[in-house]
């Protein structure tokens, strides 16, 4: 398929093809006389015709065969997965089949799954009212029914592995319906980052979600079990 690029170069050549025309035909017309115009052949011009059919030639060799049809023909098949989950899920795939050692025995794509389920229900539906304190934040996380159960499950998994991580402290405390999240730090510009990050923000911090998204999948490790290695 032709690229962006091409197409705006091809057009900027048959512009300035064009405009040549019309400037040089032009001083012609009047330093000529009616006969001198009408002896004159057009593939006498420097860029008459005959140059045109030959810039026409070189820009079709660089099209593709078929034209506009295969221009269509290259975006027939959609690249995207329809769905968050459904993509990070088929992307695990692809990274297991590729993998020989793959054990499939122990492959469990049902508990990244509802994991998946879990970070959906915690960015989407907890509330999580922020308080700035001393060295950085404090978050009141909450939810009701299957909300809780993933902020249950999330919350205190990330605070444990992020606990000393970037000069953070983080601690999860429970509570009926939810999580307290407290995350500090003792260099002020970190308590000003973790602040400006917020819930979300710190949730996401760490990189830790795709290396355990796999490991998940492996079976690796429990998802009932998330705060021991999440």
């Amino acid at each position: 398929m032709i690229s962006t690029g091409k197409l705006v170069a091809i057009s900027a050549v048959l512009a300035v093809a064009a405009s040549g025309i019309a400037v040089a035909e032009t001083p012609g017309e009047h330093l000529m006389g009616p006969d001198r115009q009408q002896t004159m052949q057009p593939e006498q011009h420097p860029m008459g015709p005959s140059y045109m059919q030959e810039m026409m030639r070189q820009c079709q060799g660089m099209m593709p065969m078929g034209g506009h049809d295969g221009m269509r023909a290259a975006s027939t098949t959609p690249n995207l997965p329809g769905q968050d989950a459904f993509g990070a899920i088929q992307e695990v795939v692809r990274i297991l089949e590729a993998d020989p050692k793959t054990d499939w025995s122990q492959v469990n794509l049902e508990a990244l799954r509802q994991h998946l389920i879990d970070m959906n229900e915690v960015t989407l539906k907890a509330d999580a009212p922020a308080e700035p304190i001393d060295g950085g934040l404090q978050v009141t996380i909450t939810g009701s029914g299957r909300t809780l159960v993933a902020i249950q499950r999330m919350v205190p998994a990330w605070a444990s592995t992020m606990n000393d991580q970037q000069g953070w402290s983080t601690k999860a405390t429970p509570l009926p319906n939810g999580e307290l999240l407290t995350v500090t730090a003792t260099d002020p510009k970190e308590a000003q980052h973790i602040r400006g990050l917020g819930f979300i923000g710190l949730l996401v911090s760490g990189s830790i979600h795709q290396p355990h998204h796999l490991a998940m999948a492996k079976g690796e490790f429990d998802h009932e079990h998330l705060g021991q290695g999440h």
